[in-house]
């Protein structure tokens, strides 16, 4: 039998991201997630669903997100597509660096 799988499509609208947290609480408790899982679970996919709104897909909210979560061999693999042209990850500045720690945002790639 096909593990069960969750997927949702959302415009490209920061305020959307309450959504997209309710669908993560939601197959979350489907899939019998502790509360520390869900905690980072959520970490990761708003930070993955916010680059992709933001950087992505520019706020345009005829661009889509889509998120689809599955249990794959045992693991949960959860998969954000946006529109955006797509960047090189490692050309993104250290936010380790001196210079980029009081900075309000830069950290999201690193924290996924």
């Amino acid at each position: 039998m096909p593990e069960p799988f969750y997927q949702i499509e959302i415009e490209s609208d920061p305020n959307n991201l309450i959504t997209v947290e309710e669908f993560v609480n939601y197959f979350a408790k489907d899939l019998g997630l502790t509360d520390e899982q869900l905690s980072v679970l959520l970490l990761a996919v708003t930070e993955a669903t916010t680059n992709a709104i933001i950087h992505a897909n520019k706020c345009d909210i005829s661009k889509l997100v889509r998120i689809h979560a599955q249990i794959e061999n045992s693991k949960l693999v959860v998969k954000i597509k946006d529109e955006g042209k797509g960047f090189d990850p490692t050309t993104l500045p250290d936010p380790t660096h001196p210079e980029n720690l009081l900075k309000d945002s830069g950290r999201g790639v690193f924290l996924m």
